[in-house]
């Protein structure tokens, strides 16, 4: 495999990697402002942010305010909060970057993938048609073409935007 150099990501490789050292949570963080770089949008129930290692542009998380690793642990106002983040989100991405297709879920425990097992997250992944290309499949690359602190931005000022839609 070829090596395709990409300096500035070391700084976020190196920051998450001490976060988990440091027993921190992401979530956590971004909810007490201390990791709102990424945050799109918060409500006082679910907060949405930017993956920093996005599959792809606009690769959002919504995860409940309160810090815990499973579903059933979440009470029914958590839940709602939950899924109506999401639906806003779903909306924001189709309108704001035109994804044709999302691709949504969340990893529950160590077994089932889950990076950040501690903090109950979903993810919700814009696709467009052709979005794949031969980086991927030659390089073992994946390519996002904008950074993620612009994403951030544009998103921030969308969400208030599509509050009220139904």
């Amino acid at each position: 495999m070829e090596t395709l150099w990409a300096p500035w990501r070391m700084a976020y490789v190196e920051r998450a990697q001490a976060d988990l050292k440091d027993g921190g949570c992401i979530f956590c963080a971004a909810v007490s402002d201390q990791g709102a770089e990424l945050v799109v949008h918060r409500g006082p129930l679910a907060i949405c942010l930017l993956n920093r290692f996005p599959y792809n542009p606009g690769h959002l998380m919504v995860a409940p305010v309160r810090h815990g690793g499973e579903l059933e642990e979440l009470g029914p106002e958590e839940l709602q909060a939950v899924v109506l983040e999401l639906r806003l989100a779903t909306r924001v991405l189709r309108r704001e970057l035109g994804c044709e297709g999302l691709n949504g879920g969340w990893n529950q425990g160590r077994a089932a993938g889950a990076g950040i097992e501690q903090h109950l997250h979903f993810h919700l992944v814009p696709r467009w048609n052709g979005d794949t290309n031969f980086m991927p499949v030659v390089a073992d690359v994946k390519v996002v073409p904008e950074h993620l602190r612009a994403t951030a931005e544009k998103l921030r000022l969308a969400f208030p935007a599509h509050e009220g839609d139904a």
